[in-house]
């Protein structure tokens, strides 16, 4: 019986868009018909089958409750208000049927119903949205500060500060896995709404648990719902953080997991703790790179980003502790010119791109230039002649360039005498030689191939 209770309670998510569906169909109909009144029988109808999926949306939605455990204050205004969208559904259908029996009803006007039952299904959905995603899930890309001024709760983000020489002396529940709970977590888990009724923003919340009991097992992240509902997959309706918030890194997992294992000591350093540097590489700060500006830039969106790889253009980040981005065309031959547009999006973030065996043309320069980070830029195996070569010389974090196997003609290249900080150009397999390049930049190293290899003894040896 339980596992038929979960299996039909599962069926929610998708009943629930039926009546949505029948709803907004029977109000746009209703505009669309204001004046003449000919469809009253078919919205009638609609309206009618509204009815009849919003009461098994209300079943199924009341099985998912029951079955998956959420406490009522949690599902309490959706279950509420969902019954109620049923109710007004048949309401609604009865009106336009004329065979209301309440004669104060059938004086109501139909425009005011409608609205009614407009913000009455808006209201149920978004109810339904905030138990799937958490209350702040439309507004938590705000800034906090208007976050703040909209009346929201608000968690300055705290950031792991580890280095070479503290990190061993970091309290490591307070240095790092409280910045860990604090800016992935406790917008859902804190004094102000304790989710589940575990609150993660104080070491009593932690220690005390949740609805469901304890959430740490001494010393076994395996067997810990705070380590085991981060790994599940994202669409599991047990993951945390929930689908659509901010999911925690690769890197802040194994560190929830290793102080789990270490204990999960409130008080003790990393060094007395007994865990290893290697977790906490990730945070230390990083060197300039030498594939991206030292310079701190906003992420791209994940949509665009995931929009431009259905494209078939690979997009990667350099490295956790950078927004940089590499882009590669490496599965996409057929990119032209024309095709470069779809990349301005995220044009601020590219600092890598490599447009190596495509079908771009001198043309392409012109779009390169608005790349402002551009550093590492890989032209091989194209149709490039170097014509156009100038007008990158206002790209200030360009290193390197890889011309190599191109129709490249050496007298475009007297333009590097211009370019400040590139580091490195490539220039093999094209008809650049050292005796027709006239280049006078001493800061670029000009790499023409061409590379033997001195003979040593072993060479001689006959096997």
């Amino acid at each position: 019986m339980d596992v038929l209770k979960q299996l039909l309670g599962r069926l929610h998510p998708l009943v629930v868009h039926l009546p949505i569906g029948f709803i907004m169909m029977g109000l746009l109909l209703q505009w669309y018909d204001r004046k003449k009144k000919k469809y009253n029988t078919v919205i009638s109808l609609i309206y009618l089958w509204a009815g009849i999926t919003a009461t098994l949306a209300c079943i199924t939605g009341y099985l998912q409750y029951l079955g998956e455990g959420y406490a009522f204050d949690t599902v309490k205004w959706h279950l509420w208000s969902g019954i109620a969208t049923a109710l007004f559904s048949f309401l609604m259908y009865a009106k336009l049927k004329g065979i209301l029996t309440l004669s104060f009803l059938l004086k109501l006007p139909m425009l005011g119903l409608s609205i009614f039952f407009f913000m009455l299904i808006s209201f149920t959905g978004h109810q339904g949205g905030n138990i799937t995603h958490g209350e702040e899930y439309l507004i938590e890309p705000l800034p906090n500060a208007l976050k703040s001024a909209l009346g929201f709760e608000t968690f300055e983000e705290k950031k792991i500060d580890l280095n070479e020489d503290n990190w061993q002396e970091a309290l490591l529940y307070e240095d790092v896995i409280k910045p860990i709970l604090n800016n992935k977590c406790a917008s859902c888990h804190n004094p102000k709404k304790t989710k589940g009724e575990l609150l993660l923003t104080t070491q009593a919340g932690i220690l005390n648990g949740g609805e469901n009991g304890a959430i740490i097992e001494d010393s076994k992240a395996s067997e810990s719902e705070l380590y085991t509902r981060l790994v599940l997959p994202v669409d599991d309706d047990d993951h945390m953080p929930p689908e659509g918030k901010t999911q925690l890194l690769k890197e802040e997992i194994q560190l929830v997991m290793a102080w789990i294992d270490a204990g999960n000591p409130f008080d003790k350093t990393i060094s007395e703790s007994g865990l290893e540097k290697s977790l906490f590489l990730s945070f230390f700060p990083k060197k300039e790179g030498f594939d991206h500006p030292n310079i701190e830039i906003e992420a791209a969106s994940k949509t665009q980003i995931k929009t431009i790889e259905a494209s078939g253009i690979h997009i990667d980040q350099i490295s956790n502790a950078s927004n940089f981005l590499s882009a590669s065309c490496i599965n996409k031959p057929g990119f032209t010119d024309s095709d470069f547009d779809m990349l301005m999006p995220i044009k601020n973030q590219i600092s890598r791109l490599d447009l190596g065996n495509t079908k771009i043309t001198d043309a392409v320069f012109y779009k390169l230039a608005e790349l402002p980070n551009l550093t590492i830029l890989l032209l091989d195996n194209t149709a490039i002649t170097g014509k156009n070569l100038q007008s990158l010389v206002g790209l200030e974090h360009l290193k390197s360039i890889n011309l190599t196997s191109t129709t490249l003609k050496a007298a475009y290249l007297k333009a590097f005498n211009d370019f400040k900080n590139l580091q490195f150009l490539y220039l093999h397999g094209t008809n650049a030689t050292p005796q027709n390049v006239k280049i006078n930049n001493n800061n670029i190293h000009i790499d023409f191939g061409n590379y033997t290899l001195p003979t040593i003894p072993s060479d001689t040896i006959v096997y």
